[in-house]
């Protein structure tokens, strides 16, 4: 049967140029209607531009703790509160960072030693002139101890986001 619309013969497929056997050759999967083929076309390009890729940070990482934010004088300033406004306690998985919004689980992961530790974010830091060095994210005591000995001070680490808390979740 001889098509009688001659823009239908376009629509019945998308074709790649000529294949060496003289053959066209299509984009699509047999059995696949050329109408589904565009959408999953879309469905894919769609995916493509707007999911977040996985991609680690590495830096420097150090760390705090109670006696250190006493040293500092901002125990006293901020009464032994977070950025966040929790209560600073450095035997809780926590850390500071400028990067990452609260609430934001990340897992930090020693470079030298492949050690892991899954922290979340509650504090601001650290300090502006260290994160322009290259210092990322600061640990809390417990944090850092489970990657690295203490004496160390900071180390090599790679910050990958589990889980991003959204907006609506840190208004509440």
């Amino acid at each position: 049967m001889k098509e009688t619309r001659p823009w239908a013969a376009k629509m019945r497929g998308i074709f790649l140029p000529k294949h060496p056997s003289g053959e066209s050759v299509p984009l699509y999967l047999k059995g696949l209607r050329p109408k589904a083929a565009v959408a999953l076309g879309f469905f894919i390009l769609t995916f493509l531009i707007f999911a977040q890729p996985c991609v680690a940070e590495t830096g420097t990482a150090s760390w705090y703790s109670v006696e250190s934010c006493k040293q500092e004088g901002t125990w006293q300033k901020y009464g032994g509160k977070t950025a966040s406004g929790e209560v600073f306690d450095d035997e809780k998985l926590t850390c500071a960072s400028w990067d990452y919004d609260f609430g934001t689980i990340l897992r930090i992961t020693n470079t030298t030693n492949n050690r892991k530790v899954i922290v979340c974010v509650t504090d601001r830091g650290p300090s502006k002139r260290l994160y322009r060095k290259g210092r990322i994210i600061d640990l809390s005591k417990s944090a850092f101890n489970r990657i690295a000995c203490l004496k160390q001070g900071i180390v090599e680490v790679q910050v990958e986001i589990v889980n991003e808390k959204t907006k609506q979740e840190n208004k509440r």
